[in-house]
């Protein structure tokens, strides 16, 4: 019997392999984008720590739990509408019509959980369109996006006269969804995880949901190969504004008040925590974890400016230099995988 050449070197390839393991799969894990993002956030969390006597307190890491949370349901949506190739700028505005159509509703002697369910739907109603517009009209998200969110914005103003609508009469059983605890969690924190768990899970394992990836990649060839682009580019504009109504009812719950203004800048904020998390402005990547992660940390920037007592100017200029830079980021990765 005569010996396989190639025997050897593929063991002492195989031992090379199994002697590096660890250390690859050490390498692998400071590669990735999530991270460097945990890092971070744990040096903020260091710095500030000595910086403000009152960034650890419980107070103060509850309120930065119930923001991150509540903004984070909605940067959910706009992550798979992002890998799909989409954008929405109107998650704002949508998510304060939301609060204004369930206001009324209630004010005019509706029940509130049938209110909410009532402006969720109108809500998914108004992502269906944009979806319509842009699939079967052939508009660009950023356009149709933008058109809806000034008439969103609109029908609040119109439906509110412009001044907050104050829900004082809401039943504790409903303002428990926004303002309630189990133990010492706090019940939108728990909401938010359920949304995170449900769809990073679909986003990773389900036939569905891998579309996604492969439309936002490259729709022609995802088309050839059989896939339905349109039908997920609709399925994704559709998922982020429902996404929207749900958190706008939740904040509707938490502050008893239905406010028309709310949420201006709000897409600005979303669409950050999704690049900086790892989504692309060019479609066809991103992670739930990562923007997720980027939510958090705009979240903790966001708390530590307010208790080192920067001037709000300062921090839309701060805020906006993120957003650049993870743009910026971003455009340079995609044209070196280019």
């Amino acid at each position: 019997m005569t010996d396989d050449p190639t025997t050897p070197a593929l063991a002492e390839r195989s031992d090379q392999t199994a002697k590096r393991g660890p250390w690859s799969i050490a390498g692998r894990a400071l590669r990735m984008r999530e991270t460097g993002l945990i890092l971070i956030i744990l040096v903020l969390f260091i710095t500030m720590s000595f910086a403000s006597p009152y960034f650890l307190t419980w107070t103060n890491m509850r309120a930065m739990a119930m923001a991150f949370a509540l903004e984070g349901i909605v940067v959910v949506g706009m992550t798979i509408l992002l890998i799909s190739g989409g954008i929405d700028l109107s998650v704002g505005s949508v998510t304060a019509l939301a609060m204004v159509i369930a206001g009324l509703l209630f004010l005019n002697g509706v029940d509130p959980w049938l209110a909410s369910g009532i402006a969720i739907v109108a809500c998914t109603a108004i992502g269906a369109t944009m979806g319509f517009f842009v699939t079967k009209v052939g508009l660009h998200h950023f356009i149709v996006s933008l058109a809806v969110m000034v008439i969103a914005r609109g029908l609040c103003l119109l439906g509110t006269g412009g001044r907050p609508l104050g829900l004082f009469t809401l039943p504790e059983s409903f303002k428990f969804i926004g303002q309630g605890s189990i133990g010492v969690i706090p019940v939108v924190l728990v909401v938010f995880v359920v949304v995170v768990v449900a769809f990073d899970f679909m986003l990773r394992r389900t036939t569905m949901f891998r579309k996604v990836f492969y439309t936002g990649s490259n729709p022609r060839a995802a088309a050839y190969s059989g896939i339905r682009t349109k039908r997920v580019i609709f399925l994704t504009t559709t998922l982020c504004s429902a996404l929207c109504g749900i958190a706008g009812i939740i904040y509707m719950a938490r502050f008893g008040s239905a406010q028309p203004t709310f949420g201006i800048g709000m897409e600005l904020n979303v669409i950050a925590a999704a690049v900086i998390g790892g989504a692309s402005l060019s479609g066809g990547t991103g992670t739930i974890l990562g923007a997720i992660l980027g939510t958090i940390l705009l979240s903790v920037v966001s708390s530590s400016l307010a208790l080192l007592d920067v001037s709000v100017y300062w921090q839309d200029i701060i805020r906006g230099s993120i957003l650049l830079g993870a743009v910026t980021i971003d455009h340079y990765i995609n044209k070196r995988r280019g």
